[in-house]
């Protein structure tokens, strides 16, 4: 099975972008990949908040980790997922643009 990161928008309507990766997720596994949804430390955060560079290098290592990058919808709007998918492009990930 394609263990796939979800990358996309985390700041500004939090929850609600949250939610949106969630849906992807979703989405993805009924596809049949497997699904890491990096926007999940939202719950962690909000109990033990950590800098931006924290989540960053926890994210980065754990696509070190997937097959594949999966760009949400938005996804240029956002600073970190850009970073990502630089990130997934230098090690040689597959990048889905769209499910």
């Amino acid at each position: 099975m394609t263990l796939i990161y979800i990358a996309g928008k985390y700041t500004g309507d939090q929850a609600e972008n949250v939610r949106k990766a969630v849906m992807a997720g979703d989405r993805l596994l009924e596809k049949g990949y497997i699904p890491y949804i990096p926007h999940l430390s939202h719950l962690w955060h909000l109990i033990s908040p950590h800098d931006y560079e924290t989540w960053i290098k926890i994210g980065l290592a754990i696509l070190e980790r997937c097959d594949a990058i999966y760009m949400m919808k938005g996804y240029r709007e956002s600073f970190g997922a850009l970073k990502e998918l630089d990130f997934a492009q230098s090690i040689g990930l597959e990048v889905i643009y769209g499910i």
